[in-house]
């Protein structure tokens, strides 16, 4: 029996091979299709054998079976005489047919059918899935309509519009699973922190009871042609205890990770980010200042098409552009070698890459009477189709931009820890009057710190100092990771940093001051 199993899962990673080739990326994307490795299959598996007493029969479910990965890990590591049922489904023909053909000698029933559409019967004691990873916008809205629906019917998971595929696959599913079932999802590891995510947790924490949670490392990215960060959720579906605790890994595999902790499900409850976990402690409530007592966070401007509107000094040239409707812009952090950038005598950054943002709000006949350069350079843009795309079709005018002025600390929004600085993250001090793309975040004082900086004008160096000392490991705390070690922060994570360091800058600090501020902000 072993191996007949071996020799078949030989037959399917070939065929997975030769149908994947068979396919565009773009298609499979399209999709979410991205094939669970074997080893991984395995794992999963096997995890899962401790979870069914030796004595109850299997009914296995896998909502998005593709090949059968799971499947063949199944009957690897359960005897089949323990396999009462085996369900798949698959939704598309190119990977469901030879897959029929494949496990035709087997239990397996495999349907080609949508899962989303079938409707469900609670029977299944044992539901593993890799759900397909398809973004939201890749949804029509009559579909995203009736996904939400049936999955708010189904689990009671009330799903914004930014929810992916996957997030509806696992809320569906809870109508197939019966009482005291288990499930083990293989899905992308953003809910942790995502808003979207927020309704996913809630699921978790209340409707099931949470076993565990593995998380894999950012930089071993389980699908090789898709950069998602991975983890493996496990739950049983009992009514939770108010009491019980859920393990959460980290690293290495499912069967031996590097780092764990179990985290009670009130504490739990209590924070809006997981991914801190297994790494980090339970975060107690605190007064600790935070960066948005002092900074009012925005992410720079989305130009629409930066080709077109931000230009070098030859290009500005090249056109005849009026310096009147132009704003310097930092250019991309690659290009800027220091982390402090100096200015001219007319606030220019002193950059060997100077670059200007087209910014103006005038109408197009003012334009056109007023700067004749201009205007024809905007009829190029119209020629090119800019002014009809998501951004700029939803600005009046289509040319003018966010009000984003300078900012005098910025940080860098995107990043990698295996860059020769060794953190993912920059904070650059911005003397001049340049603007900042949607690559950074913009840092603008609030009233607490902007008084304090009137009477001490070194503080904006100290505080700049300060910034560049908060450590990886806590800014990753706030913020999120994607597969292949890419780190993100948005503006409401960078302005839940502590910020405990910058307020022993600032003498006679009252707590009077920090309410007026978020009075003036909340």
């Amino acid at each position: 029996m072993h191996k007949m199993i071996e020799d078949i899962e030989k037959k399917r990673i070939a065929l997975q091979a030769d149908l994947d080739a068979e396919k565009t990326q773009a298609e499979r994307n399209r999709l979410g299709q991205f094939a669970t490795p074997t080893a991984l299959a395995r794992d999963i598996l096997e995890y899962a054998f401790k979870f069914i007493p030796g004595n109850e029969k299997v009914k296995f479910l896998d909502p998005a079976i593709g090949t059968g990965s799971f499947y063949s890990a199944l009957l690897k590591f359960f005897p089949q005489n323990r396999i009462e049922e085996a369900l798949g489904f698959e939704i598309d023909p190119h990977y469901g047919e030879p897959s029929r053909l494949l496990w035709k000698d087997t239990s397996l029933t495999l349907k080609l059918a949508d899962f989303t559409h079938e409707e469900p019967s609670g029977r299944f004691n044992l539901l593993i899935c890799n759900p397909p990873y398809v973004r939201h916008h890749h949804l029509q809205n009559g579909t995203k309509f009736r996904l939400q629906s049936n999955t708010r019917k189904a689990s009671g998971m009330k799903l914004s519009g930014l929810a992916g595929l996957y997030c509806h696959f696992l809320g569906l599913a809870h109508a197939w699973m019966a009482d005291g079932g288990v499930a083990g999802w293989l899905i992308p590891s953003e809910f942790m922190d995502v808003n979207y995510g927020t309704e996913v947790k809630t699921y978790l924490l209340k409707r099931v009871t949470l076993l565990h949670i593995h998380r894999f490392d950012p930089d071993d990215v389980q699908f090789a042609d898709a950069l998602v960060s991975s983890a493996v959720v496990w739950f049983r579906n009992t009514p939770p205890s108010v009491d019980h605790k859920i393990l959460f890994t980290m690293g290495g595999t499912l069967l031996e990770p590097k780092m764990s902790r179990s985290i009670s499900a009130k504490e739990l409850a209590l924070e809006s980010k997981w991914s801190r976990f297994p790494a980090a402690d339970v975060r107690l409530k605190t007064t600790t200042p935070k960066l948005s007592d002092f900074f009012q966070i925005k992410r720079g401007i989305a130009t629409g098409d930066n080709k077109f509107f931000i230009l070098s000094e030859d290009a500005v040239k090249a056109h005849e552009l009026p310096t009147q409707e132009l704003h310097p812009i930092l250019p991309s952090p690659r290009y800027l070698l220091d982390d402090e950038v100096k200015a001219d005598q007319n606030g220019n950054p002193l950059l060997e890459r100077r670059l200007f943002l087209l910014d103006t709000h005038l109408r197009e006949n003012e334009i056109k009477d007023r700067y004749p350069t201009l205007w024809a350079y905007l009829e190029k843009g119209k020629e090119k189709g800019i002014h009809e795309g998501y951004i700029c079709s939803h600005r009046s005018p289509w040319y003018s931009q966010e009000n984003r002025p300078p900012a005098p600390i910025v940080c860098t929004y995107i990043g990698r820890g295996d860059t020769k600085r060794g953190r993912p993250f920059r904070f650059i001090l911005n003397e001049s009057r340049a603007t900042v793309a949607n690559v950074y975040l913009a840092m603008y004082p609030t009233p607490l710190l902007a008084r304090a900086l009137k009477s001490d004008k070194t503080l904006i160096h100290k505080v700049w100092g300060v910034l560049n000392t908060i450590s990886t490991e806590q800014l990753l705390s706030e913020g999120r990771v994607y597969g292949g070690g890419m780190f993100k922060l948005e503006p409401k994570e960078l302005a839940n940093v502590d910020a405990t360091a910058i307020a022993e800058l600032i003498p006679d600090l009252h707590v009077e001051s920090k309410t007026e501020q978020l009075t003036m902000f909340g």
